[in-house]
């Protein structure tokens, strides 16, 4: 199966005083032709002011799924541990309702410490963390699948990571999308590894889109190099993360036209 090369961009949630100034990125994204747009399922900021402004990820997507009309959105990624499953499930097919059928279900075990403390969740160890993750999958598709209405579409599930032994076997089993944070050559071992997981669960490898994170440290032709290097390895949605309370997109409108002069 062969995806289509496709633009993301992360609005991190974080130091945005004003709601209006992620308002405002949304709707640019849409306008400049991004494919995809995701925030983040944190309760803090990761980076700059510990203690800056900052905004919840479920609210924030029912909002979007309202004020746009083409792009699909989500979270990169929804925390497990923060919320029951069948709720998840059902929040989820809310937002894929209200946007009709856009909505990218993005999922992982969880990482950030200070979210587990402030919040009152058992933060655990990352095993248990990885295991509680494959004991809610099952439950998220048998939730959505007793649904009344039902989604839209099959709502694509995302799972973010690259740990051998776990993460990878949870996206053999049921991941529409897998998003890693890897090199071509790391990634390249990484797919194998996959492969094999999804020989053992019965699944085509090539029936997962893969998704890569961008990193802008090198400047818009780095970005471009790398993207034509991860892309000829079957990489095809490519996400860049940017912050507030600017939201520049700059670099993000130079990643359309280098998809569109691929595909034109």
């Amino acid at each position: 199966m062969t995806f289509p090369v496709r633009i993301g961009v992360q609005l991190q949630p974080q130091h945005s005083p004003d709601y209006s100034l992620i308002r405002d990125a949304v709707r640019r994204a849409e306008d400049i032709g991004v494919d995809v747009v995701f925030n983040w399922d944190h309760f803090f900021p990761l980076s700059g002011d510990p203690d800056g402004a900052h905004f919840e990820c479920w609210t924030m997507l029912g909002a979007w799924a309202e004020q746009t009309e083409r792009i699909e959105f989500g979270p990169l990624v929804a925390c497990n541990s923060y919320r029951n499953p069948e709720l998840l499930a059902d929040m989820a097919r809310t937002v894929d309702r209200i946007s009709n059928g856009r909505l990218i279900l993005g999922i992982g075990s969880g990482w950030f410490k200070r979210d587990y403390d402030e919040y009152g969740y058992d933060f655990s160890t990352t095993g248990k963390r990885l295991d509680a993750l494959g004991e809610s999958l099952p439950r998220i598709e048998a939730r959505m699948a007793q649904l009344n209405p039902q989604p839209v579409r099959k709502i694509p599930v995302l799972i973010g990571g690259g740990g051998e032994k776990k993460t990878l076997r949870h996206v053999a089993a049921h991941a529409d999308i897998w998003h890693s944070f890897v090199d071509v050559e790391t990634y390249r071992h990484k797919s194998a590894i996959l492969a094999e997981h999804c020989a053992d669960v019965g699944r085509d490898p090539s029936t997962i889109e893969r998704s890569a994170e961008l990193k802008a440290d090198g400047g818009v032709d780095e970005l471009k190099r790398f993207g034509d290097a991860i892309t000829a390895e079957g990489v095809s949605l490519l996400t860049l993360a940017v912050n507030g309370p600017d939201y520049d997109l700059s670099v993000v409108e130079s990643l359309v036209r280098w998809r569109d002069g691929r595909t034109g």
